[in-house]
């Protein structure tokens, strides 16, 4: 049975990846999830949080917002208080990335991800963090040539997709219109080796099976192996010069 656009079940929204996106950033990516676009970038900072000074190793943070004309309906802009959906978000970006990084390399300083959300259709974390991937990748790179880092710190691959049960299917990738419908919407994040980093699974107004979860995640998995293929093909690629 066909999606509302037409998709199938297990088949992802036409997802690509731009690098090198905006001048200054030496890790810029531009993900585009269907109607879903984020802009992700990455910068080198000096020092870490004062909690973790003195401990000899780095640290990787991520802030994540939406712009205001992203969605429908405009959306204030967080400049006093960080409302909590943000908050949970942006952490867990962090949360993804530091699950393959090793923060030991980095000695004691930062790499900074910034995801902003240029337009939103659903999926916005799951495509923050696959897009931060990436941006963090060629920051890691600039970091090398210029002999901030002796290696690399990066110990595995990252990305996540939503799937969830609408209508009693199960279905993967939801954007809004799916999302907005679903009776179970998970969020998974997973790394290369095929580990789960985080598992965000809820029932609105039901309930669902140890069984249903399984085929869920395996439903994710799939659709997180041609996330990691498009990760791979757009790094592969020769980065285009700085506008």
């Amino acid at each position: 049975m066909a999606r509302h656009d037409g998709r199938k079940p297990a088949q992802l929204r036409p997802v690509s990846l731009t690098r090198r996106f905006t001048r200054f950033a030496p890790g810029s990516v531009l993900i585009k999830c269907g109607h879903t676009h984020v802009l992700c970038t990455a910068m080198w900072q000096g020092g870490v949080p004062p909690w973790r000074v003195g401990r000899g190793s780095g640290w990787v943070t991520a802030e994540y917002d939406m712009l205001p004309g992203a969605t429908p309906e405009r959306r204030r802009r967080n400049r006093q208080r960080i409302d909590g959906r943000t908050q949970e978000i942006q952490r867990l970006i962090g949360r993804s990335l530091r699950a393959v990084v090793d923060l030991d390399v980095l000695g004691e300083n930062s790499i900074l991800i910034d995801c902003d959300v240029l337009q939103a259709d659903g999926g916005t974390r799951a495509a923050s963090v696959t897009g931060a991937y990436v941006a963090l990748c060629d920051a890691i790179q600039h970091c090398l040539r210029e002999k901030l880092i002796e290696h690399s710190p990066l110990r595995d691959r990252i990305a996540a997709v939503s799937v969830g049960r609408v209508d009693g299917k199960l279905l993967l990738d939801l954007d809004y219109t799916e999302d907005s419908a679903a009776q179970v919407d998970v969020n998974v994040v997973m790394t290369g080796a095929g580990e789960f980093v985080e598992v965000q699974g809820t029932g609105e107004g039901t309930t669902f099976s140890p069984d249903e979860l399984t085929r869920m995640l395996g439903l994710a998995s799939r659709g997180i192996k041609q996330l990691f293929r498009a990760q791979k093909e757009a790094l592969a690629r020769k980065q285009p010069g700085r506008g």
